[in-house]
């Protein structure tokens, strides 16, 4: 649950220190039983029910911060192997215990991860390497157990990688295409469709808040 961080001077609330739970759990339609988010205008709701980090990304951060990680070092829900970026696409369909969720969005790191390692470039850093993780909106709740896994059921279609909608979102902000792909994914989250649909009539997007706190 929510808890108080100093950073730059001022208390914070954050939901972004998680700890390692081995009993099953209820999965909701927009939480884990016992889990909070803080801030709502960035995480939870029903498209960011669920945030999942891979732990394959664990040893390049363990290098960069110079300290160990332990699970869920990155606020995320779910730390999972074998399903990364690139293999994971916005729409997927997946058994999780017995629940059913589906890839809303890409996790877009913010000033948390900054305050918790005291590190003011981490969410910059998390945004330019594409190890962003991604988002789940629960589908049909279930009870989920420490050992289940994600049973991918439904590829989508369309088959539009995590990576590629970090890569526009973040990097070639100007590919029109890109933009026109994403958006015609009817699955894509609530938030990513209201800023490409933005950056599509030519504004700018500003992401200082989210990345700084400011």
């Amino acid at each position: 649950m929510p808890t108080l961080m100093r950073y730059n001077q001022r208390d914070i609330a954050t939901g972004i220190f998680k700890t390692p739970v081995y009993e099953p759990l209820e999965l909701h339609s927009e939480h884990f039983e016992g889990d909070g988010q803080a801030d709502l205008k960035h995480h939870g709701g029903v498209d960011k029910a669920v945030c999942v980090y891979g732990y394959e990304h664990y040893p390049f951060w363990e290098q960069e911060l110079g300290q160990p990680l332990s699970f869920g070092a990155f606020g995320e829900n779910l730390t999972i192997a074998g399903l990364l970026e690139p293999e994971v696409c916005i729409g997927d369909i997946f058994q999780l215990g017995n629940a059913i969720v589906q890839v809303s969005q890409p996790r877009q790191p913010c000033f948390k991860l900054a305050a918790r390692y005291q590190s003011p470039e981490m969410p910059l850093k998390v945004q330019e390497t594409g190890f962003t993780g991604f988002y789940l909106r629960v589908l049909q709740p279930g009870k989920v157990d420490f050992e289940d896994t994600l049973t991918l059921l439904h590829p989508h279609p369309q088959a539009i990688s995590v990576a590629f909608a970090n890569r526009v979102m973040h990097h070639d902000k100007n590919h029109l295409d890109g933009i026109e792909k994403l958006l015609s994914i009817n699955e894509l989250s609530a938030s990513w469709r209201s800023t490409f649909e933005k950056r599509r009539l030519g504004a700018t997007i500003d992401s200082s808040e989210r990345l700084l706190g400011s």
